[in-house]
């Protein structure tokens, strides 16, 4: 997959756990992102649990901040360690996806990487920024008054960013999901 060297890359690994060995593969996890943690470039592991009815799988989502250093981890021989010792853990093979840039935003969990069109994607991003700034403008800075204007942006933007990533976004994309990926794409 040829990636930019400096783009930010996000992994999505889904994998069934078989009956029964929850817990043991609970620790495991630990584990193996504890050692991820250690290699240049990691930015970060979540972990989206199953929900009975909803996602049988489990999700680990690692983020590093390129595809040099995301190479470096899935081929080293650390992980390949670990997944041998987790292999008695889980039923089958697991399903890896690379992400990049806003893509993260729009991806099905669970399904095959099908991202919508860029168009669409920056549409409805801009028109998710455009309604959460001016909010944050109008609730948010004369609370900071005061405070020097690269501060006051800093928070902002942190606050903006956040929300985004993990409020705002993962909603309107369920929302839109008819829109954005066709009938194919229902959530």
């Amino acid at each position: 997959m040829a990636m930019e060297q400096e783009e930010l890359v996000t992994v999505v690994i889904s994998q069934l756990v078989k009956p029964g060995c929850e817990k043991d593969y609970e620790a495991w996890m630990k584990e193996i992102i504890g050692v991820a943690k250690t290699y240049f470039g990691h930015l970060g592991t979540n972990i989206i649990r199953p929900q009975p009815g909803v996602r049988a799988e489990y999700v680990i989502i690692l983020r590093f901040n390129n595809y040099e250093n995301l190479k470096a981890w899935m081929t080293s021989r650390d992980r390949q360690y670990w997944l041998n010792q987790g292999k008695h853990l889980v039923q089958s093979e697991p399903h890896i996806q690379e992400i990049s840039g806003l893509e993260a935003w729009f991806s099905l969990p669970g399904q095959p990487l099908k991202t919508p069109p860029r168009y669409k994607t920056a549409l409805l991003t801009w028109v998710c920024v455009y309604i959460l700034i001016n909010l944050l403008n109008t609730f948010l800075t004369p609370l900071l008054r005061g405070l020097p204007s690269l501060i006051v942006s800093l928070i902002i933007t942190i606050i903006m960013v956040v929300l985004l990533t993990y409020v705002i976004m993962p909603r309107v994309s369920r929302l839109f999901s008819r829109w954005l990926y066709g009938k194919q794409g229902r959530v």
